[in-house]
């Protein structure tokens, strides 16, 4: 299976299809989340490129070449990585049960599971889970702030971009000394996430009419489940 990033990553651009299919996906009308939609349109376009020529033909070729049980082992060993984070984040959130299981899905993955190679910690009932700083600010009542989309980390509103920091900042990937390990192992895993990606692109292609506003609803209505676990209160309508 594939990292629980990857089909988080998935289920947001697929929500999009909702917002394409009822007609939201357009540019007549500017969305007041995102006032500065003329930079970030600029900034989507260079991430396209960079896309288009570089990285997913990596991502391609990875994807080609790669058996199937070295890309789960590869998803699995940064999915264990993150899921120290994530009991961080989890106690943060007050969440205690949840913390505790993610700490036990560490220790049971990092030994049983040969550094995390094998998720043996979901075979015996851990449910994996996926938080970082953004949400917990969430939690905490931050607001999400205007909507950016910057170069390379792509969407973010100006909240999860200051959660996001917080999250490299911790990172263990990005704390390695050994500067050519670090790059390569921050390499193997992007790739391996836009791999995992691949199938969602024509999902994508052929459901929006504009695919940047797209992306940014998927994305933004995403988000608001992620802070409030999937039960989000109700946006009041003005008639």
């Amino acid at each position: 299976m594939k990292p629980h990033l990857s089909r988080q990553l998935s289920s947001w651009l697929c929500l999009g299809a909702i917002a394409a299919a009822s007609g939201c996906a357009t540019t007549a009308e500017s969305d007041p989340a995102d006032p500065f939609e003329d930079f970030n349109r600029a900034m989507f376009s260079v991430n396209e490129g960079l896309d288009k020529v570089a990285i997913k033909p990596i991502a391609q070729g990875y994807d080609a070449v790669t058996p199937l049980p070295v890309k789960v082992a590869v998803g699995n060993f940064f999915g264990n990585i993150w899921d120290s984070w994530t009991a961080i984040n989890n106690l943060l959130q007050g969440k205690g049960g949840d913390a505790l299981s993610d700490v036990g899905r560490v220790l049971i993955n990092s030994t049983i599971g040969i550094g995390g190679a094998f998720d043996v910690a979901s075979e015996m009932g851990l449910t994996k889970h996926s938080e970082e700083f953004g949400q917990t600010l969430g939690k905490w009542g931050v607001g999400d702030g205007p909507y950016f989309y910057w170069p390379v980390i792509g969407p973010r509103t100006t909240r999860d971009t200051f959660g996001w920091m917080v999250d490299t900042f911790y990172d263990p990937v990005w704390r390695v000394d050994n500067i050519p390990l670090r790059n390569s192992l921050v390499s193997l895993r992007y790739v391996d996430l836009r791999a995992s990606l691949l199938p969602t692109d024509k999902v994508v292609e052929e459901a929006a009419f504009d695919k940047y506003t797209y992306i940014r609803d998927a994305y933004l209505q995403h988000r608001r489940n992620e802070v409030f676990d999937g039960d989000p209160p109700r946006i009041p309508v003005n008639y």
